[in-house]
Formats: structure tokens, C-alpha cells, sequence
């Protein structure tokens, strides 16, 4: 790991074309791997000059949250975990809340997620509430624009509908949840296409009509983290949203296509865009490591195909791993933002600098619910 302001620093300098490392302080706790590699370009020096120059203070912060299921408890405690958590995001102001689609994955309970979407609805007050993402790859578009048409009827105005391309699953789930359908390229963006006609206003003559669902316009989000669903998103008009929360690798080469091949639509004029980053806070940069090797250990699992429950911390664990393994950690957490308030602050406005993100959705995977929610109470302070 490098400092995050090193990580700002750096990019900065690649977009002015200017050589060399400007001084950072080491104790900012933001990965940044991808800074180290010389192929991957940041936004060209025209791109960012043409954007407003955004600061930490103009940044919403929303949660997505894969509703994990700790080792000792249960799925009914982890549903419980995620509506605890969603009230306490919107006490603290947090603009929406996402739960992700992920099929036979013992430690996430987040499968069903337009279910869950209503029981977060249900047990808040404002707070937009969405997918993060359905897989759509996964489902029949009409059967989606049904579902969240549903859920825009029960809580009008606070429903999102972010739309993915990857199965969320292994090969053999996948064909268990769509049976022997064979998704190829083209099939997203036509069924994308098809999601948005039947959420809008029915026509005359159409013969598939949603209902629930025709007429609801339920806000459509791509998420991705490659530069096809940025490309789509910017010929659409859709407002994006980037994993770096667990593949940051194109997170500048994705954002430069989104922005500068944007085309402005009926349901948004200029280009909006959510950067999904990991995200650990305590009172001290200590505790915070400490409190990530819980994510350490989820990230190795994803990584070596030993998928389990979130485990609970534990004390110095990058340091009993093979070097590289930690490498291979630090690699898929290289957007994470770990530390203490000064240091999380110091890392949440370099990246905001660094891709003028209009939101970052945090991803919090602490196993203590009460310590996740302070990381949250956190996160809101430092944009104050």
C-alpha cells in the first residue's frame, strides 16, 4: 500500500504530464495498486479541465451492502444486520442504500434482492433504496420491470434500479437460475433497452405491457467494471457506477469513456457517476487493520475459492500470509480507504480529487454491526 494523497498525487501529475512522485504522508491507508501500473491511462488533461473541479464536502455517500452472513449467526440475523444498518445510513444522511444479487454464496444472503429492496424500503423513510446490481443476465426483463415497477407503487420516489452483466454466480447456478439460456454480448444492451421501454409509459399498440411497472420510469443505473457497460451507460444516458470496490483496475480508463462519449437523454443531461469503494473507519488507524482483517479474510476466500461466512477480526493477519497473497489482497482492495478519521478524510478527498466521483458507495464488511455502523457515523463526518 501507498498513501492515498501519493495516489492523488500521482494522478495529477500523469494528467499534466509532469514526471515524478509529489510527497505524501504514509500513514493515509489507500491502496492504490492500480497507481503502479504503467498501462492504465487517468483522464486526459481536456477531460478534467472541462469538469468542475469537485471537493469532499459536494460528495454524497450512499452504502451497498451484500448483506453478509457472520460466522455464528444466521440469515435472519443478517437481514436484521442490513435494515439496522440502512436506518442508521439515513439518520446519517446517506442518499441511497444497494443491496448486490449473488447466487449460492454461503456467507451472502442478498440473493433475492428485490425482495430484500422492499424490507429495506419498508423499515426507512427516504432514503432511495436499489440494486447493486440485478444481474440481468439472470432474469427476464419483464419479470424485473414487474418487481421494481412493484416496488415503485409501495414507495414511490425512492426505488433504484441498477442493472449488471455478470451472472453473479459459478456456471452451473447460473444455468440453474435462467436453465439453458446462453447470454452472449449483444443480449445486454437490447435487454436494457427493453427494461426502459417497459418502465416508461406504455404505447399504443404495445403488447407487452409491465403492470406493475409501465409508466414508473424507475431510475436505470449500469454498473460495471470494465468499459462496456461505460460505454453503454454514456450512449444511453444512464448515470454509472464503477466496482472499484473489488475490480479498481479501470476505474479511470472506464470514467474518461463514460464522460466523454456521455450523450445527454430524457432522464439525465450530463454524465453521473458512482465510484464503489471499501471502506473501514475507527477511532485510530490501528483499529481500523484490525477491523479489516475481516475483509482481508473475505478477499482471500473470493480469491483462493474458499468462500465463508464474514469471519471476525484478527489481530496481524496480512502479516501471517505469503507475500503473495497480500499482494493479491492489496491488488483487489486498491480503492479502500482504512483508518482513522484523519486518515479516512485525507483518503475519501484524494480520491474524490483523483476521479471527481459525484458519489462514492462505501462497502463496509466489519463483523461487528455496532463498530460497522460507526464506521458509517465516520465516513459522515468527514465529508462535513
Amino acid at each position: 500500500m501507498i498513501s492515498g494523497l501519493a495516489f492523488y498525487a500521482s494522478t495529477l501529475c500523469v494528467v499534466n504530464g509532469m514526471q515524478g512522485w509529489a510527497s505524501a504522508r504514509p500513514w493515509v491507508l489507500v491502496c492504490v495498486a492500480l497507481a503502479f501500473q504503467p498501462n492504465i491511462p487517468t483522464f486526459s488533461k481536456s477531460a478534467v479541465t472541462m469538469m468542475p473541479m469537485k471537493t469532499l464536502n459536494n460528495i454524497a455517500l450512499s452504502m451497498l451492502d451484500l448483506v453478509a452472513i457472520r460466522e455464528g449467526g444466521s440469515v435472519a440475523d443478517a437481514l436484521g444486520i442490513a435494515l439496522r444498518t440502512a436506518q442508521a445510513a439515513e439518520s446519517l444522511g446517506f442518499t441511497r442504500y444497494w443491496l448486490a444479487e449473488h447466487h449460492n454464496m454461503p456467507g451472502i444472503a442478498s440473493s433475492a434482492t428485490a425482495v430484500l429492496v422492499g424490507h429495506i424500503a419498508g423499515g426507512t423513510q427516504h432514503i432511495r433504496v436499489g440494486s447493486g446490481g440485478i444481474m440481468l443476465p439472470n432474469h427476464a426483463p419483464l419479470v424485473v420491470a414487474e418487481a421494481f415497477g412493484t416496488l415503485a407503487e409501495l414507495y414511490p420516489n425512492r426505488i433504484d434500479l441498477g442493472l449488471g452483466r455478470a451472472p453473479g454466480t459459478d456456471a452451473t447456478t447460473m444455468r440453474a437460475l435462467r436453465r439453458n439460456r446462453i447470454e452472449t454480448e449483444e443480449d445486454f444492451p437490447r435487454e436494457v433497452a427493453e427494461l426502459q421501454q417497459l418502465l416508461a409509459p406504455a404505447q399504443a399498440g404495445q403488447r407487452v405491457i409491465a403492470t406493475p411497472g409501465a409508466g414508473t420510469n424507475v431510475p436505470i443505473w449500469l454498473l460495471g467494471s470494465s468499459l462496456f457497460s461505460a460505454a453503454l451507460a454514456a450512449e444511453r444516458g444512464l448515470p454509472y457506477a464503477f466496482a472499484a470496490h473489488f475490480a479498481p483496475r479501470l476505474l479511470f480508463q472506464a470514467l474518461e469513456v463514460y464522460r466523454n462519449n456521455f450523450k445527454p437523454s430524457a432522464s439525465l443531461a450530463a454524465p453521473y457517476v458512482i465510484v464503489g469503494i471499501p471502506f473501514i473507519a475507527a477511532p485510530s488507524d490501528d483499529e481500523a487493520q484490525y477491523l479489516a482483517s475481516s475483509t482481508y479474510q473475505r478477499v482471500l476466500g473470493i480469491l483462493t475459492g474458499d468462500r465463508q461466512r464474514l469471519q471476525p477480526a484478527v489481530a496481524n493477519f496480512l502479516a501471517q500470509l505469503h507475500p503473495q497473497e497480500r499482494s493479491a489482497i492489496n491488488d483487489f482492495l486498491a480503492a479502500a480507504v482504512i483508518g482513522g478519521p484523519d486518515t479516512v478524510k485525507a483518503g475519501l478527498s484524494a480520491l474524490t480529487q483523483a476521479t471527481q466521483a459525484d458519489e462514492f458507495m462505501l462497502v463496509c464488511d466489519i463483523f461487528d454491526p455496532l463498530l460497522r455502523i460507526r464506521s458509517l457515523e465516520i465516513a459522515a463526518a468527514a465529508l462535513i
